[in-house]
């Protein structure tokens, strides 16, 4: 019951709200003798933590993570691994007009409508603060995939109609959209600003590429790999779409254009399939593409109705993103690799 708990054996549980004291996860699963590199973990919190730029919200946490357990001379122990992030900047007080209406756009009504309760601060649990311990955890799951020489990039292909044409994966970490193409990084860059100066926001379309999975990952019928992937990325409350390798295109094409030709040493000659067939991968470049809407968040005049059902008109005030994309790129990475140790370890109770 809850929602919160994700996974088979590389469980992860995460716990806290978006304004509550912190945030945090248990991973229970995690092998033993993984070497933990807190700096690397760092490193990934910084990817996805506010106030990072000039095109995020300027909510300034440090997202510092806090192993509690788990861990013995930076070496995991086997057991479960509990990681706290504190918050130390809510301003609560932004939401302090929103208690009696629901936000166009946001779960405020769903929650209600399920719990007769909400948490207005940020949206609780529903808020992307959230996705802070899922980096954590995720950080842990690419730690163990290492020794599998699995590669995961995720990277912004679109923001506001504007795509990425070239791709140069040197690029993606060096502007703030976090797009492979210099020159589309600025556009998108202006786009997002352009949407601020109007009260507005954007959304967009990553795309995310994942090298050296072994054939052989992923179990027949309901938990196929693709469908586990799919599962982890609708998780995330801003992603309203997933397509793998062609996608929607298939819907167009004929067999004899779909189907990938398999050639000599398990290669293909070419991937609409997108590395996975059957919910089992193929040894081929898994790849896969979601869409981001609009931050919901904006600062002007929206209809809506309160708690009574009378019609209101609202205006939200406070620090939000004019574009989820840039951030959620860590997050659709920590999950991908979430999922793929979670298959890795799944494989080896069918295969010595």
């Amino acid at each position: 019951m809850g929602g919160s708990v994700f996974g088979n054996i590389f469980k992860i549980s995460t716990f806290g709200e978006s304004h509550g004291e912190a945030l945090g996860v248990v991973v229970d699963g995690m092998p033993a003798g993984i070497r933990i590199d807190r700096e690397f973990l760092d490193r990934e919190m910084a990817r996805r933590r506010p106030g990072q730029s000039a095109l995020t919200t300027s909510r300034s946490e440090s997202d510092h993570v806090e192993i509690l357990s788990g861990v013995l001379g930076d070496v995991s122990t086997g057991t479960p691994v509990a990681m706290v992030i504190c918050n130390t900047s809510q301003r609560s007080k932004d939401y302090s007009e929103l208690e009696e209406v629901f936000r166009p756009g946001h779960a405020d009504f769903g929650f209600f409508s399920k719990y007769g309760i909400r948490d207005v601060r940020g949206g609780g649990r529903s808020s992307g603060r959230e996705t802070c311990a899922r980096v954590a955890a995720g950080a842990l799951a690419k730690m163990f995939l290492a020794q599998y020489g699995i590669r995961i990039c995720a990277y912004a292909y679109e923001i506001a109609g504007i795509r990425a044409e070239t791709f140069d994966i040197a690029e993606i970490e060096k502007n703030p959209a976090r797009s492979p193409d210099p020159d589309a990084a600025v556009a998108m860059s202006e786009a997002i600003a352009a949407a601020h100066r109007e009260n507005d926001s954007v959304g967009g379309i990553v795309k995310c590429f994942i090298d050296n999975v072994p054939a052989g990952w992923g179990e027949p019928v309901f938990d196929k790999l693709d469908a586990k992937l799919a599962y982890a990325m609708m998780s995330l409350g801003s992603v309203k779409a997933v397509e793998f390798g062609a996608g929607f295109a298939v819907a167009k094409m004929r067999g004899s254009e779909n189907n990938d030709p398999m050639l000599p040493g398990g290669k293909f000659a070419s991937n609409h399939a997108g590395g996975i067939l059957g919910g089992i991968s193929t040894g081929a470049r898994i790849e896969f593409a979601v869409a981001v809407k609009p931050t919901p968040s904006i600062a002007q005049e929206q209809q809506t109705v309160d708690k009574d059902g009378n019609p209101r008109t609202i205006t939200i005030t406070g620090r939000h993103d004019p574009c989820i994309v840039p951030r959620i790129i860590p997050v659709i990475e920590a999950m991908s690799a979430i999922v793929l140790a979670d298959f890795a370890l799944l494989n080896r109770t069918v295969k010595i």
